[in-house]
């Protein structure tokens, strides 16, 4: 996927008048609000999302500006005549590489009764909000895995949004020219008449439906969705809401209840780990709590001892029972442990489970040091693991997979290395239909030679099944192949292939399978794609410091300079040369005229 609009193929507010503007490229833009006031929305769990989160984003967005507005003794005036700007950027800092900010000011007014009708501007102040904050409102655990929220500025730029790329994808710290000026149309590009885009930036509520093609595991792999929008402005902010649904989910909420204490011993083993980017409780309010983790913070605010500890009740409430619910799993695990001729060649190294709220488990089967992959589930995989925005990868996969079904993966162009791993995923749902809502993700990660070990074992169990194999993967006239659901090869006879797109291998057995019906084609737009510019250059020294070369330069512009000025001199006269000119004396000429009348 390369350039402005890469291209890539895949197979499977305002109150009361008041005038806010947000700042971007090209200066501030503003927008006229208009007062009123949000309209009951009745149906199922996303609409009532989309009007719930407005609020908490719009306090959160409020909050630092009014607590500087007190300090400053500004009052009730600078909530009415506010304007409020809105800028991205990016700072970086220490060990933490670029955050997303967004800025925001609003002007201080003299309150003094001799000045009040004149509004005298005495300054302005603002702070600014990493976006991160923002995302803190969100509930993830409500959206679930087939939701995700999104906001945008009143011109249309994204605020957030699961698959904003602000940074370069070669892992350095450098932007993207145009990263705080992406546009919704260039994400949710399905959208050909801009219908949700209008929508929300004339800070609209409604809903929008619309058939989406989602980019997973880096543009690898295709999504085909049909997503439930549904949206709403945040009112005292430039700012509108969106919620994404996929067709069929979000009609289910599935909740548990268990003792505090049954869920606190099991929350406290060590192979337990909650989400480090969501909220479940807010450390950052007070100095005392910051330097907490989640799991201590949770522990303090069940102790009822801190009053001050503002927790999410209901998310916490839902992680006790995760934890209660996944805790056999440690029993189980450390019996196939204990059990080494169930993994007597330690093919399979680790087991993985993740939860709808975050809660994660997982048990190593080899010492650590003897991991394949020893970046996964570390905050270096950042596909791997909960984040703010997204579920992990493997859970993602796992969930539009059908129920019961496992899904695997490995990275791609693994090629002779032979030292990657595969993993192998599976949903746990609570109801046996296709749109049954996702309680959990369970997996394995394997090696790829142990992986490769057991394909090429069962390929050759139809002997013991009805006889001779007629078709037998060790002919030598005979390529055999193991593909997943995407076309990309997970065993091959040649190391080599693995990892790579099944039509680079055998493009006429793909092209073949697509007529078929096995593969569809999918094509894909990438707007915020950008191609590399590389220009020559040389490791010598610069020619301005070489004496001899400037010497040189010189002599050769004079020889250029006279052989041109020859050159033309030449054309000139070859031009000019038919052309003569002769002089007269006047007074002769009359002589010689008058001797001729005479």
């Amino acid at each position: 996927m390369m350039g402005g609009r890469g291209e890539g193929v895949g197979c499977v507010g305002g109150v009361g008048g008041r005038r806010v503007g947000v700042r971007g490229l090209g200066g501030v833009f503003e927008d006229k609000c208009k007062e009123g006031e949000n309209e009951p929305y009745r149906g199922a769990l996303a609409p009532a999302l989309a009007l719930a989160l407005a609020p908490a984003l719009a306090n959160t967005h409020h909050h630092n500006i009014i607590k500087l507005s007190l300090q400053g003794n500004v009052g009730h005036l600078v909530q009415q005549h506010a304007i409020c700007h809105g800028n991205l950027d990016y700072k970086l800092e220490d060990g933490q590489g670029p955050v997303l900010m967004t800025t925001v000011a609003m002007p201080v007014f003299s309150t003094k009764n001799e000045t009040r009708n004149r509004g005298i501007l005495l300054g302005v102040v603002g702070t600014d909000v990493p976006v991160s904050e923002l995302l803190k409102t969100i509930p993830k655990y409500k959206l679930g895995i087939h939701g995700y929220a999104f906001a945008i500025t009143n011109n249309g730029y994204i605020l957030t949004h699961p698959d904003l790329r602000p940074l370069y994808g070669d892992g350095k710290k450098r932007r993207k020219p145009n990263y705080s000026s992406v546009d919704l149309s260039e994400v949710e590009w399905e959208d050909k008449d801009d219908t949700l885009r209008n929508a929300m930036v004339n800070r609209k509520t409604g809903t929008f439906s619309m058939e989406v093609k989602k980019s997973v595991d880096k543009g690898k792999r295709v999504l085909v969705l049909h997503n439930d929008y549904y949206y709403t402005d945040i009112k005292g902010t430039p700012f509108s809401l969106g919620v994404a649904l996929s067709r069929g989910h979000g009609k289910f909420f599935f909740r548990g209840n268990v003792t505090v204490e049954e869920g606190l011993h099991d929350l406290e083993h060590p192979d337990v780990a909650l989400a480090d980017e969501w909220t479940y409780c807010n450390t950052d309010e007070h100095p005392e709590h910051r330097y907490l983790s989640q799991i201590e913070a949770i522990k303090l605010y069940l102790s009822g001892h801190e009053p001050h500890l503002q927790c999410d009740k209901e998310l916490i409430q839902e992680v006790l029972f995760d934890a209660v619910v996944t805790a056999p799993l440690e029993a189980y695990w450390t019996s196939l442990v204990l059990n080494k001729s169930e993994n007597s060649d330690k093919g399979v190294e680790i087991a993985y489970l993740g939860t709808r709220t975050g809660l994660s488990r997982i048990n190593l089967f080899v010492v650590p040091d003897e991991l394949t992959n020893q970046d996964f589930l570390t905050a270096e995989d950042k596909e791997g693991v909960f984040n703010a925005d997204h579920f992990p990868l493997w859970y993602k996969r796992a969930a539009e997979q059908v129920p019961g079904t496992f899904v695997y993966s490995l990275p791609f162009n693994t090629g002779s290395e032979n030292k990657s791993v595969v993993l192998a995923s599976t949903a746990i749902q609570l109801l046996d239909e296709r749109k049954s809502p996702i309680a959990a993700a369970v997996g394995i990660q394997m090696k790829l030679e142990f992986f490769q070990k057991k394909f090429w074992t069962a390929s050759r169990q139809c002997a013991a099944l009805d006889g001779k194999c007629s078709i037998s993967c060790d002919d030598e006239n005979i390529n055999c192949y193991l593909i997943d659901n995407n076309g990309f090869v997970l065993v091959a006879e040649d190391y080599t292939l693995t990892g790579k797109f099944f039509g680079e291998a055998e493009g006429a057995v793909m092209s073949k399978l697509l007529q078929m019906g096995s593969f569809k084609r999918v094509t894909l737009y990438d707007y915020q794609a950008l191609c590399w510019v590389f220009s020559e250059s040389s490791d010598s020294g610069h020619t301005l410091l070489d004496p001899y070369f400037a010497f040189f330069s010189a002599v050769k512009w004079i020889l250029t300079e006279l052989v041109i000025f020859l050159v033309e001199f030449n054309l000139y006269s070859w031009w000019y040369s038919d052309l003569t000119a002769k002089g007269y004396n006047k007074g002769k000429r009359r002589k010689r005229m008058r001797k001729e009348d005479g």
